[in-house]
């Protein structure tokens, strides 16, 4: 079985690192660069960089901060934001990131996935899956959660590791920044559904939510963002606690 993962990710706006809650409420949480060091030198097994508001602002990933970050790291490192061409993924993997993550982009052109794949490999592309639980129904979101779509979450993800991703990167607008927990049962449903690993996001506030995600789930990995920026939990802290706990981590 393989070893699990912890990744903190970096949401970026107007070049800092931000959180909120339910994708809204953003605050500060410092400067981006000076946070990957820290992940770096604390363990994290790797790191994610996602510029919420490139796609709303209709602009491109920004790339100078991609690189500036790049350069200070020695983790695989995924870049997410903005990209709706092959030439955008081209400028962000000549900037330093190891894989791409493309949500909206990969609802409006589909043909995205494989282009992606077909160029840099499977291995390079994360479909990030925002969803929404609606009507019983976990339903997928996009442009960073603002606009809805007719897109049922299960089916979605079989559809995207048809087209070639090599990840999926799943989360649960419910969940996002409250802290209480992550969404276990559709995560379980989709990591089980698939033969890619899927990375779970959204709810992380305590040790026992990572050990319940990877102990009930198939996840291969975590990914969190406030537990880590506001040192609630450093991740060598959380990875002792669950190597502890008999979970196989890296």
């Amino acid at each position: 079985m393989l070893k699990k993962r912890i990744i903190p990710c970096l949401d970026i706006k107007d070049g800092r690192t931000v959180k909120g809650i339910n994708f809204g409420n953003l605050r500060d949480a410092g400067d981006p660069v000076a946070l990957a060091k820290k992940y770096v030198a604390e363990g994290a097994d790797e790191l994610v960089f996602l510029d919420i508001s490139a796609t709303i602002e209709y602009r491109k990933t920004l790339a100078d901060l991609v690189r500036k970050i790049a350069r200070e790291i020695n983790i695989p490192f995924t870049v997410g934001g903005g990209i709706s061409t092959l030439e955008d993924v081209d400028l962000l993997i000549k900037s330093g990131a190891d894989k791409v993550s493309i949500n909206s982009a990969a609802v409006r052109y589909p043909e995205l996935i494989t282009q992606i794949a077909n160029k840099y490999g499977s291995q390079c592309v994360v479909v990030a899956i925002d969803i929404k639980l609606q009507n019983e129904e976990w339903m997928v979101f996009t442009h960073g959660g603002n606009t809805a779509t007719s897109l049922k979450a299960t089916e979605w993800a079989l559809r995207v590791a048809q087209l070639g991703a090599g990840e999926i990167l799943l989360t649960s607008m419910n969940n996002d920044g409250t802290g209480e927990g992550f969404a276990l049962d559709i995560t379980n449903q989709i990591s089980n559904s698939l033969n890619i690993p899927v990375i779970a996001s959204g709810g992380a506030g305590k040790e026992e939510d990572f050990f319940l995600l990877f102990e009930q789930t198939t996840a291969s990995a975590a990914l969190a963002a406030s537990i880590f920026h506001y040192n609630t939990i450093p991740v060598s802290t959380l990875k002792k606690y669950l190597k502890a706990k008999n979970i196989s981590i890296r």
